[in-house]
């Protein structure tokens, strides 16, 4: 290894010899170029062309520069800073940002302080670590070794703030995408260096064009092969308003559709049409429920084969304890199809770390789905409203709304203040007339409580469900669905969260089998089932809950309108729970919808309802519960942004305090050894990007006091750093899924 130069990263080959080193000016000009060509989308490339360049100036310190060549190659994350016995090196470039361009440098400094530990708040963060005197110290001594001209030199760059995309608004989010461009391209290019092999792999995606021909020829066939009924010919023509309305100019759209209308295919025809004319770069589709996601993105892979990719939170490392590994193998969404959650999306908009924040510059310049907009979390609502127009406005992002129960998001103005919200404008509906859309697919008979205040029980309930050939029982609560389904006959199937998606595939596949070929099936389900999931049975039972849950709900019933046959229409049975839902958002929902309806004698799925209900549910949530917008709001003066603490704050799952497990699922008749083959990949190899996406389809959440004693009484282990893998065979059910608390749950007809 040349020991004259300075370098950036050192490693030995699989022999054992040292490679040749990456050289330090090579690294810094090549992020700097990788990073400002993603700016450049948003107008912003001299902003991450110098941040690239000064990222790593900490390491033309003599002090690294030998700690490097002793360390390095032996333990890949020997130059990250802050760790104990480590030597420092991202503060360098943040110190000079700020010496040149005093108040404006400082939005340099956040991005190169962060590449590593994450964006930081100013006031008792950043500024209290630019005033140490080693930072000082730090910044000397990397001058004093005279890196080349064109490193130091800011080629003329003059910081202007007026060109902010949002201006004031849009600073923090600014601030984010540009701290994505630079985070990627250190990734890229050190990944370049240290595993040239999968650096190569990526970047080789189809363009969406030929996805498109592949959805037409896939379409073509599909409606070749469709029965002509009267729900395909509404299906049709609600893909074919789609496919004209995507010549539209960009912005906001609404799809409005009954649930069972055909949303998911025709949304896609719209966002692949969309990405064709407007020149966009990629398609999004975010989902509330990691529990449903694997449906979408099957259905999507039957399609594109391996040209998306299926991202969700249950396989992200702990970012407090990440390592080399785990960050070289976080996604950065370059694939032109992305299927992820709702938890995924906007976190990662709201994030600070580095592994979440990556991705963000891929965002730019395109399509967004958001599927079940009606699920967009209350308590986080008026900042996420926020960042969609800030998106839609000044990055080139298309979003559409997709959902049976659209909510009423436009700006609403109250005699206080503090009820008001900043909604989206310019909503455009795809579909020309939705009411008329609506009418033609009414399949279902709603039968509401005769009396709001009569509980039916547990065993009331199975006794009645006992007496259908086939139905569906959805409750509010995981409980309620274990105490249900313990009542019910032998052979009732139980969905869960608590199932890792490949064995919640697996069960969903096996029920809809069941139902095409007339089987009895009778299934207990919490909500997971309501979104994504296109079951279609001839009753189904909801417990109180709000309006657009139950209209989910009613989804799932006679949803092919096959019942049309024999002259009648699904029934669904709305019931009151022996408990109330417990306080929060679904009692707030459960209360809205009972005020609502009580005493109304009209359709309870009328469109006109639906704005009336979110309206009236809105204004009794807080839309901003953890004051986001405040903590990210950029004081002028100073440009201080409290970026760590809202990113903190910003938990669209109240207790977020959980972690995911890799269970050992291997089929109902436990042969299917495909989890145990993943697992030792992972055991030899760590946690490659390619393996992480098969082992999402066998993660479970879990609350992290839960996972605690499942690792002390050694039911799990922590294979690596904020990774979990269960070791107690016991744990997991092959009916059920994962045992809270690691007890039996007894089976369905195990109470009678």
């Amino acid at each position: 290894m040349n020991t004259s130069r300075a370098i950036a990263h050192a490693a030995r080959d699989a022999n054992g010899n040292w490679r040749e080193a990456h050289d330090l000016a090579d690294h810094l000009r090549s992020v700097a170029d990788l990073a400002s060509q993603f700016a450049n989308r948003f107008h912003s490339g001299p902003w991450a062309y110098l941040a690239g360049m000064w990222h790593d100036l900490g390491k033309y310190r003599p002090r690294f520069q030998q700690y490097i060549r002793q360390a390095s190659g032996f333990d890949p994350d020997a130059h990250i800073a802050g760790e104990a016995g480590r030597t420092p090196h991202s503060t360098a470039g943040a110190m000079l940002a700020c010496d040149r361009f005093t108040t404006t440098g400082r939005v340099l400094a956040y991005l190169i302080a962060g590449h590593h530990a994450g964006l930081s708040d100013w006031f008792g963060g950043l500024d209290e670590r630019l005033e140490r005197e080693e930072s000082r110290t730090e910044l000397k001594e990397s001058l004093s070794a005279h890196p080349p001209d064109d490193v130091i030199d800011h080629a003329g760059f003059i910081p202007d703030l007026r060109a902010t995309p949002g201006g004031k608004d849009g600073f923090a989010l600014w601030v984010r995408i540009l701290f994505s461009c630079l985070v990627d391209a250190d990734f890229l290019d050190t990944e370049r260096y240290m595993d040239a092999g999968r650096a190569r792999q990526r970047g080789d995606w189809p363009d969406l064009p030929h996805l498109l021909d592949l959805f037409n020829r896939h379409m073509f066939a599909k409606l070749g092969d469709a029965p002509r009924t009267a729900v395909n010919a509404l299906r049709n023509d609600v893909l074919r308003q789609c496919r004209v309305k995507a010549h539209d100019a960009p912005g906001l759209f609404s799809l409005t559709v009954p649930t069972g209308g055909g949303k998911t295919l025709s949304s896609m025809a719209f966002a692949l049409e969309h990405a064709r004319h407007h020149h966009k770069r990629r398609i999004i589709y975010a989902i509330p429920y990691t529990s449903i996601i694997e449906q979408t993105a099957d259905a999507f892979r039957g399609i594109f084969g391996d040209a998306l990719i299926e991202h969700h939170s249950n396989t992200d490392a702990d970012p407090d304890r990440e390592n080399h590994k785990t960050r070289l193998a976080c996604e950065n969404w370059d694939a032109p199809i992305v299927v992820t959650t709702n938890v995924q999306f906007f976190e990662s908009l709201f994030a600070a770390r580095t592994s979440r924040c990556r991705k963000l510059h891929n965002i730019v310049d395109s399509i967004v789905v958001l599927d079940e907009a009606q699920m967009l979390p209350p308590e986080f609502l008026q900042p996420i409203l926020d960042i969609l127009n800030l998106l839609s406005r000044h990055y080139g992002v298309t979003f559409v709304l997709s959902t049976a129960t659209q909510p009423a998001l436009a700006t609403r103005t109250y005699f206080d203040a503090r009820n008001n919200m900043r909604g989206l404008e310019d909503v455009r509906e795809i579909v020309h007339d939705p009411d008329a859309l609506y009418a033609a697919l009414e399949r279902v008979r709603i039968h509401l409580p005769g009396d709001w205040d009569a509980r039916t029980g547990w065993d009331e309930l199975a006794a009645k469900l006992a007496r259908q050939d086939s139905v569906l029982a959805i409750v509010n609560r995981r409980r309620d669905a274990r105490e249900l389904w313990q009542r019910m006959p032998t052979g009732t199937v139980r969905l869960s969260a608590l199932m890792c998606g490949e064995h919640r595939s697996r069960t969903i596949r096996r029920i809809k089998a069941q139902l095409k070929d007339g089987v009895t099936t009778r299934v207990v389900s919490t909500q997971l089932v309501e979104a994504g999931v296109d079951l279609d049975f001839p009753v189904v039972y909801r417990a109180l809950a709000g309006l657009d849950s139950i209209a989910q709900a009613a989804g799932r019933c006679n949803r092919e309108g096959r019942l049309a046959e024999q002259g009648r229409l699904g029934e669904v049975v709305v019931f009151i729970p022996p408990q109330p839902a417990p306080p929060g958002l679904l009692r707030k929902g459960e209360d809205t919808c009972r005020s609502l309806l009580h005493g109304d004698a009209g359709n309870p799925l009328s469109r006109s309802l639906f704005t009336r209900y979110f309206e009236l549910f809105y204004h009794a949530c807080d839309l901003d519960a953890q004051h986001i917008t405040q903590l990210l709001a950029v004081d002028g003066n100073t440009l201080a942004v409290n970026f760590r603490t809202a990113a903190d704050r910003f938990r669209l799952i109240p207790d977020d305090d959980g972690i995911s497990v890799i269970v050992r699922y291997r089929g109902e008749d436990a042969r299917d050894d495909t989890v145990d083959r993943l697992l030792a990949s992972l055991r030899s190899d760590g946690p490659e990007r390619w393996l992480m996406r098969k082992l999402q389809r066998y993660a479970v959440g879990i609350p992290r006091r839960q996972a605690k004693v499942l690792l002390e009484q050694g039911d799990i282990e922590e294979l690596f750093p904020g990774l979990f893998v269960q070791v107690s065979d016991w744990l997991y059910d092959s009916h059920v899924g994962l045992l809270p608390d690691g007890r039996p749950l007894g089976s369905a007809g195990s109470i009678v």
